[in-house]
């Protein structure tokens, strides 16, 4: 970084005039003590200090040298100088440094699913340690930062291994499982979005939530929705599936891909110009609680009936980025 290393100085003394020599010299001075040019100047310069200067317009100026610049001395007015900051590398907290490796305790667990014994010791250990450093203690109170959409990216739920399961649904994938948080209305949507060979399309429910703790609100489903799907123009198929444990040739369907994109392109308006199928959810059994333990502005950990751990991501986090 560079550094401030001098300053210009006024020299005091006029041009062609010699200061008077210390007692220990034995060489007069040029004009004698009591000499009246001598004792008018001095006394114009204790007046005006700039008076009788080789340069008088000459100002203190600030000059910035590198470490390897001793040089030639480069110097700016002090008005048209600018102040030089070099970008230091951001300091990590401890509590990003565990959110990272929690995340990273992830890769490969398809949400959780295929997390071994230990990656689940490891994460409940992660989990607990940024619970123990929670910067929202009461989370309800900061209703502002659960607005908005988090996406899940584990969980322990078994209710959403079924759903997540390779092979319970042949050719379809779970591309996203996000839950969506409007603390104005007190509304929630869960939503989980599908991809296959054909379309995608979606599966939500809509609900609403009440405060019961600092911690801990009262969810109670009201609708379930089903997306109108968005049909490929092109149709992907794999070489072989799996099902139920065996292994599926579909090279002799190869020939009715060309066949299928026709239908598919015919019928891809009709079908997107439909509304979404709602139905009601309304009943008793339509309710759960959540207790959030840990939350800030891009990560939120929630604990559900059971004991289920949910880690939830904000959209637009670095931590959703591989």
């Amino acid at each position: 970084m560079a550094s401030i290393s001098s300053f210009t100085q006024f020299h005091c003394n006029p041009v062609g005039l010699i200061a008077p020599q210390s007692p220990s010299t034995s060489k007069p001075s040029v004009f004698p003590v009591k000499s009246t040019i001598f004792a008018s100047k001095m006394a114009a310069l204790r007046s005006f200090p700039n008076r009788g200067l080789a340069n008088p317009k000459k100002k203190f100026v600030v000059r910035a040298v590198s470490d390897d610049e001793w040089g030639e001395e480069k110097k700016e007015p002090l008005s048209a100088g600018v102040a030089v900051v070099e970008d230091e590398p951001a300091v990590l907290t401890e509590t990003d440094v565990l959110k990272k490796q929690l995340v990273d305790s992830f890769y490969g667990t398809n949400r959780g699913l295929g997390a071994s014994s230990e990656t689940r010791a490891e994460v409940v250990e992660l989990i607990t340690q940024l619970e123990a450093k929670n910067p929202t203690p009461a989370p309800t109170e900061a209703l502002t930062l659960l607005n908005g959409k988090w996406v899940l990216a584990y969980t322990s739920f078994i209710g959403l291994f079924p759903l997540l399961s390779r092979g319970t649904l042949p050719l379809v994938k779970v591309e996203e499982i996000c839950q969506t948080i409007d603390s104005e209305s007190f509304t929630v949507q869960n939503s989980v979005v599908f991809s296959g060979p054909l379309a995608t399309t979606s599966f939500s429910t809509n609900a609403k939530f009440e405060v019961r703790s600092p911690k801990r609100v009262q969810i109670k489903f009201e609708e379930g929705i089903i997306g109108t799907p968005q049909l490929t123009d092109s149709i992907v198929l794999p070489e072989n599936v799996e099902f139920l444990g065996q292994k599926i040739d579909l090279t002799p369907f190869k020939g009715l891909i060309t066949s299928l994109q026709d239908t598919a392109s015919s019928v891809v308006k009709s079908i997107s110009s439909q509304p979404p199928l709602k139905f009601s959810l309304a009943n008793s059994n339509a309710e759960s609680w959540l207790l959030t333990t840990y939350l800030d502005s891009e990560l939120r950990i929630s604990r559900g009936e059971a004991g289920s751990i949910f880690v939830l991501i904000k959209e637009g986090s670095p931590l959703l980025k591989p």
